[in-house]
């Protein structure tokens, strides 16, 4: 490999890593996920997501402007052939204190759940209560999952096509049991460029045999939907978070979020059904300029 080649690799690389700092810096910032002292609990599965929040969450820490904690948890859910000494191994090497929480929740599931079937619900349920008694044994004040801005997006078209709802993930909530706050720093990230990340730093992947042969199909027909889209018509993923994040009550339809029924001429908005969409042109990211480091993160 040529010296050219590789100094464009890295160069590539920083401008990826400076992306992901930023995006993760300011949805820290947005939402206030993390303040001084906090004691953050970050779920790490083994796959590309949730390396990559570890990783990106431990560079900030040396330049965030507040003071905390990281303690990486595994739930090993005891699936037949899972590697147990990698995570212990890796997270040893990287230096980050952890905990591995072991909890047969495999059987249960295949027990309960007919040959064939999602497991994703019953699943999904077992670690979540594994994951909050955990938060509370370590004091955790956070609770930090992997989900992305395409998880996001993919949630909401889920919620609409099967649930009847406009919902989606939150960056920040709190937990079913009212005890913990969960945040989601990789909200504003893109999932290829999570992906590309994992790639060049050659994080040890662990598959789940549980659920990775088994993709819940409704969210695979929506990834697909929204692969496709994003081919065809560069900048709409980008249009539809957005969307996401700028919410008018008084143009949608829900009689509990806004006071139709006494709404008169007095107000100050109108109606601008019949005017023509503001829309700006798009421009991708990789294009806009890099801001400097210092103002990467912001956590105040």
């Amino acid at each position: 490999m040529t010296t050219s080649v590789q100094a464009k690799q890295k160069y590539n690389f920083n401008k990826l890593q400076k992306r992901l700092r930023r995006q993760v810096g300011q949805a820290i910032a947005d939402f206030n996920m993390i303040e001084d002292g906090d004691r953050i609990m970050v779920c790490l599965s083994g796959g590309k997501d949730s390396y990559t929040m570890l990783d990106i969450l431990m560079s900030l820490q040396k330049s965030a402007p507040v003071n905390f904690e990281l303690i990486a948890v595994n739930l090993d859910q005891k699936q037949p052939g899972f590697p147990d000494h990698i995570l212990p191994e890796y997270l040893s090497n990287i230096g980050v204190e952890y905990k591995v929480v072991t909890e047969d929740t495999y059987s249960i599931v295949k027990d309960k759940i007919p040959e064939g079937k999602t497991t994703c619900s019953l699943c999904s349920r077992l670690r979540r209560g594994i994951l909050y008694r955990t938060a509370k044994e370590l004091k955790a004040t956070k609770i930090a999952l992997g989900h992305h801005r395409d998880d996001i997006i993919e949630t909401l078209f889920l919620n609409m096509f099967h649930g009847g709802k406009l919902k989606s993930m939150p960056p920040k909530l709190k937990s079913d049991n009212n005890e913990h706050v969960v945040i989601r720093p990789l909200a504003y990230a893109k999932e290829k460029d999570i992906t590309q990340y994992s790639e060049v730093k050659q994080f040890p992947i662990i598959p789940c045999n549980l659920c990775g042969s088994q993709e819940n199909l409704q969210r695979k027909h929506i990834k697909a939907m929204l692969n496709d889209w994003d081919k065809q018509f560069p900048g709409r993923i980008e249009s539809m978070f957005n969307a996401i994040c700028n919410v008018v009550p008084s143009h949608l339809a829900d009689t509990e979020l806004f006071d139709f029924k006494t709404l008169s001429q007095e107000v100050e908005e109108g109606d601008t059904a019949f005017d023509a969409p503001d829309i700006k042109p798009f421009q991708a990211e990789e294009d806009v300029e890099e801001k400097p480091s210092v103002q990467i993160v912001e956590l105040t």
